[in-house]
């Protein structure tokens, strides 16, 4: 009897209409019909709040574009940017909006009944809202233990509150983050290894508010948060993002990446008002202090508890003054900061025609209540006693949905119990696992270089020298970085030059040492991810949770200082590699000294979680620059995989090679090169300078160039003649294969638009 004339109350309030919910199908068991009855009221006053457009102001004449736009502005404290906004609607009667909520707890009502307003307001201008169930996010934020299961139930919980809620379910989608990056992992990473490509780690640390850590603070792991927050955006295909002020850096992100990848439709970002803690000086409300916020299972009591104590000043204190980090939290100045004028103004006042009645007073609009209450004409505890009547009104149908049905008390009961726990990481490992890292056999892994404009010579022989230094009963794996390269922006992070440089280069290799190449596992990157996405990205992500930005600036090559987001990224995508290729026999990593650091920080980790710490062997590339280190310009100093007979005889002529000087003498390690490969080098010359000669060892050779037996104008020419030799294959393949031509293709089209930018 009491519950029915609190919603008799409740619905003479809000103007409830005593029929069902449109599009609400009727559950057979009592059950259901009692939970649907409990929900009435509650959806009717939602409804209402949505401020569809009301027959008066059709009759006034209102167009559908202006009671559209007017409906979805009033959900934004800010919105960038209203005339992009209005262009939107005029092209687009449907469109898609999205919020992600990171499961992590109870729900407040800020989440609950101020989201279920939003997202009313919004499906009724004829949005599509998406929740982006972002278990993914919780997970990067040692949310719930770091455990992705325990997450995934409060993910289930906060979607049992807006059922319960009166949120209108009719145009509202969830979206579990987990499954859909999973299923979707080469476009949702594509986009994310872009964004962080272009982002620098200074703009990145910007957004890192989002998740309520201080700069120097942060985890490798935390700086992946805003990218892929902002990848999010672009992976639902969101035209408006609807999250609160506090978002509003990432969310302005994604409008910048837009800037740098030329992308010309932004996304419009409606930022909500962020409703205050019930604390002083708390900008918004904490689940970590249960006394800041009201939340949706609170019970009659906690309200009133909660809301009597609630700071509740008639004039700005110095207690209330929010930090500066906080103060960005709301784009609206409010000296006051009264979380009770708040709830009043964004709670009960954005029930379409409210009235606040104090005594014998009325008060039809925010402004007037709070001038009164200011004026000292409404005292503090009519105020509050308003608040609690109402808030308990619409609360009651969401703790009688968690009391009665049965999915959802198990639900709440379980993460209320969790709460109350010191929940740690779970045991065990989780990485990608490639066939045959099981096996018995010890795995060498050789890192390809990254790619570049061109392929040198060098590079090729100096993979080629890893490879050989594998054991014959090792499996032997090439590992070609094409994600990497696309995050690192190497060849402008395009697909196509990126694989046409690693297609080149795996030709070389084949052409040189055709016996050893049978014996290597050549393995793509990217493909290695996609073949088990979830658990790679987990196990990267996991690897940043225990990574400092400080441990990422010293895997970094001697040359490069951290700067960019995607040197963060590529790091522990480097250390997820690895795992994926750790065996139960152990692993031998042969670089050369670019990924000695990285592989270092590999070690580390591997330590960290008990797989057994890999051998790093370092084994150089043969230094073939054929002049002196700072002179020349480097494509005219070095051979290429892809020099034309007459470009290599240019190079060659041009070569350092002083008389008798074997400390520094290029063509001399060339030759060197060539008898590894098999070839005997043979100097023609005439019979009066000594006649031909047939080297079978570089020994040799540098002995008689030593003594003067050997003169520079006869080695150059020799030189040229069997580097030739040796790349006639080379350019038979290049010029009928049609995978090479077009690599070609490709890295000649990006250096030519290169050259026109300086």
């Amino acid at each position: 009897q009491v519950l029915i004339e609190v919603f008799l109350k409740f619905g003479q309030f809000c103007g409830a209409s005593p029929e069902p919910r449109g599009g609400m199908a009727s559950a057979s068991s009592e059950a259901a019909v009692a939970s649907e009855e409990l929900r009435r009221p509650l959806g009717g006053y939602l409804r209402q709040r949505g401020g569809q457009a009301s027959s008066s102001e059709a009759q006034d004449g209102i167009s559908g574009d202006d009671w559209r736009f007017d409906l979805l502005r009033s959900v934004g404290e800010e919105c960038q940017t209203d005339a992009e906004l209005r262009s939107l609607l005029q092209k687009r009667p449907q469109f898609n909006l999205y919020d992600g909520f990171e499961p992590s707890g109870r729900m407040h009502i800020a989440q609950g009944v101020f989201k279920a307003i939003n997202v009313n307001k919004c499906t009724k201008a004829g949005g599509t809202f998406i929740f982006w169930v972002a278990d993914w996010f919780a997970l990067m934020n040692d949310k719930m233990g770091g455990d992705l299961e325990k997450i995934k139930t409060v993910g289930k919980y906060l979607i049992e509150v807006w059922k319960a809620g009166g949120m209108d379910m009719s145009h509202v989608k969830f979206l579990w983050s987990s499954d859909e990056i999973s299923q979707h992992a080469k476009e949702y990473w594509g986009i994310a290894l872009d964004i962080a490509r272009r982002s620098t780690l200074a703009r990145i640390k910007k957004c890192c508010q989002i998740m309520g850590r201080k700069e120097d603070t942060l985890t490798a792991a935390q700086i992946l948060y805003p990218i892929m927050q902002c990848t999010d955006i672009f992976f639902l295909k969101a035209d408006i993002c609807q999250l609160g002020v506090d978002q509003r850096k990432v969310n302005m992100l994604a409008r910048d990446y837009c800037d740098s990848a030329g992308r010309k439709v932004k996304p419009v970002i409606l930022s909500h008002h962020m409703l205050y803690g019930l604390k002083a000086g708390q900008s918004k409300m904490s689940k970590s202090d249960p006394d800041s916020a009201i939340f949706m299972e609170d019970k009659a009591e906690d309200v009133e508890r909660k809301i009597r104590n609630a700071y509740c000043p008639r004039v700005a204190e110095a207690a209330s003054k929010p930090s500066a980090e906080d103060d960005e939290m709301h784009l609206e100045k409010d000296e006051l900061m009264n979380p009770c004028l708040d709830y009043l103004r964004y709670i009960l006042f954005s029930k379409e025609n409210y009235v606040f009645k104090a005594g014998d007073k009325s008060y039809a609009s925010f402004q007037e209540a709070r001038a009164a209450f200011i004026a000292g004409d409404v005292s503090e505890k009519v105020l509050k006693d308003a608040l609690i009547t109402e808030i308990n009104l619409l609360l009651e149908p969401v703790r009688q949905h968690f009391q009665k049905d049965a999915e959802a008390k198990a639900l709440l009961e379980q993460i209320t119990q969790w709460k109350k726990e010191n929940l740690t990481a779970p045991a065990g490992l989780t990485r990608l696992e490639l066939n045959g890292t099981g096996g018995k056999k010890p795995v060498f892994a050789v890192f390809a270089p990254h790619p570049t404009e061109t392929v040198h010579m060098s590079t090729t022989l100096g993979v080629l020298h890893r490879l050989q230094a594998a054991p014959s009963d090792s499996r032997c794996v090439l590992w070609l970085e094409d994600w990497t390269a696309v995050t690192l922006g190497r060849v402008g992070g395009t697909e196509a030059c990126i694989r046409g440089y690693y297609e080149l280069l795996l030709f070389g290799l084949r052409t040189f040492a055709p016996k050893l190449m049978e014996r290597v596992e050549v393995q793509w990157q990217g493909e290695a991810i996609l073949s088990g996405a979830s658990e790679y990205w987990i196990s990267v992500i996991n690897a940043g949770r225990r990574c400092s930005l400080e441990d990422v600036r010293k895997c970094l090559p001697a040359e490069e200082t951290l700067e960019n987001a995607s040197q963060v990224v590529a790091s522990l995508m480097h250390v997820g590699d690895v795992f994926a290729l750790c065996g139960g026999a152990g692993i031998t990593l042969c670089c050369d000294e670019y990924h000695q650091k990285l592989h270092g920080l590999a070690l580390q980790h591997c330590k960290a979680v008990g797989l057994k710490e890999p051998e790093v062997k370092l084994v150089e590339s043969p230094a073939l620059r054929l002049l002196q280190q700072g002179e020349g310009v480097e494509v005219d100093v070095n051979i290429m995989l892809t020099d034309k007979e007459v470009e290599v005889n240019k190079k060659v002529k041009k070569a350092f090679c002083e008389p008798g000087n074997v400390d520094f003498c290029p063509p001399i390690v060339w030759v060197g090169e060539l008898l590894a490969l098999g070839q005997d080098f043979l100097v023609s010359r005439k019979p009066d300078n000594g006649g031909d000669k047939t080297y079978k060892s570089v020994k040799e050779l540098t002995e008689d160039y030593a003594s003067g037996a050997l003169h520079p104008g006869d080695l150059k020419p020799s030189l040229s003649k069997s580097l030739n030799a040796a790349m006639e294959s080379l350019r038979a393949g290049l010029k009928d294969q049609d995978t090479l031509k077009k690599a070609q293709k490709d890295l000649e089209a990006y250096t030519k638009a290169q050259q026109k930018k300086k």
